[in-house]
Order: structure tokens, then C-alpha cells, then sequence
């Protein structure tokens, strides 16, 4: 059987309002929450299988170069949907805005930044 990814863990500013709306955009649920590493706070958002760890130092430090650019930088998180349309209405009604729309075989998908800079790829299989 091949490895399968549990998790994966990222910074964000504000774990408790980046999981909040996953969980709305998402519908994913809040799976643990609590004090992390370096006087940070961490929430786990997922599904019971699966999950993103959101983590925040207790002193952030802001790096401004873009992550393509930097070896062991973060690119994208990708999701899939069962309704592509669907979810980038509610994304959009959440106040990010989507780009770089394409349709690829063998499905659809499109992208957005979150209020930490962070991009998101959302497709959908045909």
C-alpha cells in the first residue's frame, strides 16, 4: 500500500479564522486545537481521515518574497469539489477573488489567495 498524506503543516496569522472559513468553504471540521511549539497556537481542519495544520509562532515573522521563488517555500494547496461552481460562488462571496481558470483532461479548476497570501487551487474531475 502506498504512503498516504495525513497532514500538512503551514503558518498562517490566524489559525482560528483561516479554519473558520475552510470550514465554511470547505466543510471541514475543527479536529483539535490548542498551545504549539514556540508560544504559537495550532488548529487542525480537515476531515477525520485527512487534515491542514494551522500554526502561528508567538512571534511571527513576515516573509515577503513569493514562494515560487525560494527553495522549501509552500506553492499552492490543492482541494477537490464535486461542484466547481458552486464553491467558487461561495469563495467569491467570502471576498477572495478567483484567477487562472482552465479547463485540463480529465477536469476544471481555478485558484485564489487567502488573507495571508497563501494560494489555493480548487478543481473539480470530470
Amino acid at each position: 500500500m502506498p504512503a498516504i498524506l495525513e497532514h500538512t503543516n503551514f503558518t498562517v496569522s490566524d489559525p482560528a479564522a483561516t479554519a473558520a472559513w475552510m470550514e465554511k468553504l470547505f466543510g471541514w471540521h475543527i479536529r483539535w486545537q490548542g498551545d504549539a511549539m514556540a508560544g504559537g497556537h495550532t488548529v487542525h481542519v480537515g476531515t477525520d481521515d485527512q487534515y491542514l495544520a494551522l500554526y502561528t509562532p508567538g512571534t511571527p515573522a513576515n516573509e515577503a518574497t513569493s514562494s515560487y521563488n525560494r527553495v522549501a517555500g509552500l506553492n499552492h494547496i490543492a482541494v477537490v469539489v464535486d461542484d466547481l461552481d458552486g464553491t467558487e460562488d461561495a469563495i467569491k462571496a467570502h471576498g477572495f477573488k478567483t484567477g487562472n481558470h482552465a479547463n485540463y483532461e480529465p477536469g476544471r479548476r481555478f485558484y485564489f489567495h487567502d488573507d495571508d497570501g497563501i494560494e489555493y487551487e480548487v478543481v473539480a474531475y470530470d
